[in-house]
Parts: structure tokens; C-alpha cells; sequence
């Protein structure tokens, strides 16, 4: 039995090496044989990234407005405080919410295609057939792979899940999805803010809290881009600076907001 490796595939496929990729999926021994779907980056790990951006992003900005329009530094720990619960709160339940919606679809879609599987066979046996034939195969061919996919009805209302409606199904739990999306933020959000808080114990930060800020922020907005390619495969360095980039332009932007408009406080 073949056995993928996806961690080990996604980095054969990186370097493009056809040696590596055969490795990943090489035969292994029975008790290794399950294919491993859940991988080293972990199910939650898009929300605990992307939440940790938005975080990052969102407060830096709050704080940067607020430095452009020279407002006494107390306000920033409140809006950013602030920031981080409502925001984080926010972004968590429109997760979660998001996912529970995508999973009940989900289970709809799969209770009518078994219904269909089970009363009308010939029926979905033939819009199979018409897929399959769509995409190049003869007739004859897909109608002797629909004939062997129809022998396990499980099988088969998969395979019409991700073929006929290209749902692919997901054991990830809305919840654990929302919770990971808000802790994320919480934590990630809370850097930019941290030279605020540290001032008030070490005074003699006080004079380089913002500076202190945008370092912390920058580190941290890399540090996340760079992560991001785990998901999307792509270059690190690229991907960091990118991600810096757009960290910087949101928060020039609400700088230059404050610092237009800072006399109306």
C-alpha cells in the first residue's frame, strides 16, 4: 500500500526533486500505511496565522494614527486594548460562524448525494460518467471506473462530493477554529503594544516607544509572512518582506491620518 507523506511531498515539490517526491510516496510498512492529511503545520494553523496578521496589522495601525497625531500615549494601550478584545472577538465569531455554515452545507450536500446514491443510482452513475467523459476519458473507460467506484456506496458519495460539487470534506471543528483565530490575534496584537506597556515600568523607554513598536511590529509581520508559506508553498524571504510591506503601508497610511487631523483632538 502507498502511503503520501505530505509534508515531504510539498518539499520535494519545492525543490523539484523527482528523487524526494517518489520517497514521499513510497510503499511503507502496514502500521505506517494511513495517509497522513493531518500534517506538521496542524488543522488550525491558517487561522492561527491569518488571525495573528490581522492582529498584527490592526493594532499597529490603531497605535501608528495615534502617534502621527501626537495623542498622549495612554490612548494607545486603550485602543489597542480595546482593539484586541472587539476586533479579536469579531474576527474569532465571523470564523467560527463562517466554518459552522461551510460544515452544515457540507452535511446537506452529502445527505441528498447518498439519498441519490441509494434511489436513483443509474442516475448518478451517469453524471459521473459525463464527468469523467468531459474531462477526456472515453466512454467506455468511464463507465468502467464509475462501475468500480459505485461497488462502495461510501465511496462513491465522496467521490460525487469532490467531482460533481468540488466540496472537499473537512473534520476541522468551528470552534477550535474561532478559538485559534481570537488567541492568535490576541497574542500577535498585543506585540505592537508591548513597548507602551513595558514604558510604563522602565521609564527610560519612554522616549522610543513608538520606534520600539515599529521594530517589535516589523519583526513580527516577517516572522508571520515567512510562516505563511507552510501554507502556499512559497519563497520565505519573499513572503516575509512581503508581508512587511503591507504592514507598513497600512500603518503610513493611518499615521498620515493622525497627523492630518491630530488638531481636532
Amino acid at each position: 500500500m502507498l502511503t503520501r507523506n505530505l509534508d515531504q511531498a510539498r518539499e520535494a515539490y519545492k525543490r523539484r526533486d523527482p528523487e524526494a517526491t517518489r520517497r514521499a510516496h513510497s510503499p511503507s510498512p502496514p502500521h505506517q500505511a494511513e495517509e497522513k492529511h493531518t500534517t506538521a503545520q496542524g488543522k488550525y494553523l491558517k487561522s492561527i496565522i491569518y488571525g495573528g496578521l490581522d492582529g498584527t496589522i490592526t493594532t499597529f495601525a490603531a497605535a501608528a494614527g495615534i502617534a502621527g497625531a501626537s495623542l498622549s500615549p495612554g490612548i494607545v494601550l486603550i485602543v489597542g486594548l480595546a482593539n484586541l478584545l472587539a476586533d479579536g472577538l469579531s474576527m474569532s465569531i465571523g470564523d467560527y460562524l463562517s466554518s459552522k455554515s461551510e460544515a452544515e452545507y457540507q452535511a446537506a450536500e452529502r445527505a441528498r448525494e447518498k439519498w441519490e446514491v441509494e434511489n436513483y443510482p443509474e442516475g448518478e452513475k451517469l453524471e459521473l460518467e459525463e464527468i469523467y467523459m468531459d474531462r477526456g476519458m472515453s466512454k467506455e473507460d468511464a463507465k468502467a471506473v464509475v462501475e468500480i467506484i459505485a461497488k462502495d456506496n461510501k465511496a462513491w458519495v465522496d467521490t460525487m462530493m469532490i467531482e460533481e460539487l468540488g466540496i472537499i470534506p473537512s473534520d476541522e471543528s468551528p470552534f477550535a477554529n474561532a478559538i485559534s483565530t481570537f488567541i492568535s490575534f490576541a497574542l500577535f496584537g498585543f506585540i505592537p503594544i508591548a513597548g507602551y506597556v513595558l514604558a510604563l515600568f522602565i521609564p527610560s523607554l519612554d522616549s522610543i516607544r513608538f520606534q520600539l513598536a515599529c521594530v517589535l511590529t516589523g519583526i513580527t509581520l516577517f516572522t508571520l509572512g515567512a510562516l505563511k508559506t507552510i501554507l502556499t508553498g512559497k519563497n520565505w524571504f519573499k513572503s516575509g518582506l512581503e508581508m512587511l510591506l503591507v504592514g507598513g503601508v497600512a500603518a503610513s497610511a493611518a499615521y498620515l491620518v493622525g497627523l492630518l487631523l491630530g488638531g481636532l483632538a
